[in-house]
């Protein structure tokens, strides 16, 4: 159920994600009288771990359409990966109290940007930026998105357009950008959560299994409806 809504609404309104999968997730894990210890941990792991296998259509739909800038990418994706397994390593000595207060407060900026039509204003060109700077940057992102478990998109898109890049090219990089994200973020929560003794069956790390294979096929199933509606 949880897959179906995400993919209806990320084809509806490119949203979704790890901002409905994590909560989503947080309040079924609860539900299944999991330890509140790791209910957290255990649903942005696998916010991660689902965004790698979804954002893999979506690269290839943008790529189809030569939207993704390819050496902007490379030039992300390293600081991406080392801020994305830091994030992961910082966020397992977190309580997940701790880290619903970070998720909660991020969804709060997140509503407030939307409904206040904040937009990133551009500064110099995308060209221009060195690879120093886009090191840092990915190193930023990764590590943020690891810690709240989402794809990144609301933090890549702003600083792509700040840095010059039109839209149409942003939203595509960002969703290329969302590959690497994930996969240091699910490797990151899957080594730190390996063995933990409160882990449910079926629990590989701060992975739960059949969260990631329900969410996955039933939102690539509903997404073509949302966009179609």
């Amino acid at each position: 159920i949880i897959g179906m809504f995400v993919g209806l609404m990320a084809g509806l309104l490119g949203a979704g994600g790890g901002l409905i999968i994590v909560p989503a997730l947080l309040f079924t894990f609860q539900a299944a009288a999991i330890s509140s210890t790791i209910t957290m941990h255990l649903a942005i792991g696998t916010s991660l771990a689902t965004i790698f296998f979804t954002s893999l259509s979506s690269i290839y739909a943008h790529h189809c359409h030569g939207a993704v800038q390819w050496s902007t990418f490379r030039g992300l994706t390293p600081g991406i990966i080392i801020g994305a397994l830091a994030g992961a390593a910082i966020a397992d000595q977190m309580s997940s109290y701790i880290l619903r207060i970070i998720f909660g407060v991020f969804e709060i900026f997140v509503g407030a940007q939307m409904w206040f039509g904040w937009h990133a204003s551009q500064h110099g060109g995308i060209a221009t930026v060195g690879a120093a700077r886009l090191s840092v940057a990915g190193s930023t992102i990764g590590f943020a998105s690891a810690v709240i478990g989402i794809g990144g998109a609301t933090l890549t898109v702003p600083y792509l357009v700040w840095s010059s890049m039109n839209m149409r090219h942003a939203v595509a990089t960002s969703a290329a950008v969302g590959l690497p994200i994930a996969l240091g973020g699910a490797a990151g929560f899957l080594i730190t959560g390996w063995k933990h003794p409160l882990l449910p069956e079926l629990g590989t790390g701060y992975i739960y299994w059949p969260a990631l294979a329900g969410i996955v096929i039933t939102s690539v199933l509903f997404a073509p409806s949302g966009a179609r509606w």
